[in-house]
C-alpha cells in the first residue's frame, strides 16, 4: 500500500507541476510563456515567487523527495536566479550564481535517474527514456544557448519554450514510469 501511494505521488507531482507553471504564468503581469523560462516565475524579486513557493516548489518537491528534488529545492528555493531586470543593473548575488550550478547538477541526477529507471519496464520503456534524454538534451543546449540573454536583459526567443521541453517530458517520464510500475505491480 504504501508503494502504491508513493508511485501516486509521482503522477500527482507531474501534474502538479505543470498545473502551477500555467498558474503562476497567468499570475505574472507582462510574463511570455513562449519567451520566457519557468525559472522567472520563481526569481528573487518576481511578483509569483511567493505563490510559485507556496503552491509549486514546496509541494513538488515533497512529492517526489530525491537527489533530483533536493537540488531542485536548493536551486528554486534556496538559490532562485534573479529577474532579467536585477541581473542586467549588475546586481547579481551569489544566490543566482549558484542557480545554474545547481540546475545543472539537479539535470544531471534526473538524467541518471532516468538512465537506471530505463530497465525497469521492457524494452519499449527503455527506447522511449532514450529518446526523452535526448529530448532533455537538445532542448538544454538550446536553453542553454540563450541563457547569457537573460543576465543582460536581451530576448531570449522561445527560451520559455525550450526550458519547458526540458521540463515537461520529465514530468511525462516520471508519470509513465509509474503507470508502468502500478501495472506491475497489478499483474502480480
Amino acid at each position: 500500500m504504501l508503494r502504491k501511494i508513493l508511485l501516486i505521488c509521482g503522477i500527482v507531482s507531474s501534474v502538479w507541476y505543470v498545473i502551477t507553471d500555467v498558474i503562476g504564468t497567468l499570475r505574472y503581469p507582462g510574463y511570455s510563456y513562449t519567451d520566457q523560462w519557468f525559472s522567472e516565475l520563481t526569481a528573487e524579486g518576481a511578483p509569483t515567487r511567493p505563490l510559485m513557493i507556496a503552491l509549486n516548489e514546496i509541494p513538488y518537491n515533497l512529492l517526489v523527495l530525491a537527489g533530483f528534488a533536493a537540488f531542485g529545492f536548493v536551486t528554486g528555493v534556496v538559490f532562485p536566479m534573479s529577474t532579467r531586470e536585477v541581473a542586467a543593473a549588475g546586481e547579481d548575488t551569489l544566490r543566482n550564481t549558484m542557480h545554474l550550478p545547481g540546475t545543472a547538477v539537479m539535470s544531471l541526477s534526473l538524467v541518471l535517474a532516468m538512465a537506471f529507471g530505463s530497465t525497469l519496464l521492457g524494452k519499449r520503456f527503455r527506447y522511449y527514456t532514450y529518446a526523452t534524454i535526448v529530448t532533455l538534451v537538445v532542448f538544454g543546449v538550446l536553453a542553454s544557448l540563450q541563457a547569457g540573454r537573460i543576465a543582460t536583459n536581451e530576448p531570449t526567443p522561445w527560451g520559455g519554450i525550450y526550458e519547458r521541453m526540458n521540463i515537461y517530458p520529465t514530468m511525462l517520464w516520471v508519470a509513465v514510469l509509474v503507470i508502468g510500475l502500478l501495472r506491475a505491480q497489478k499483474a502480480r
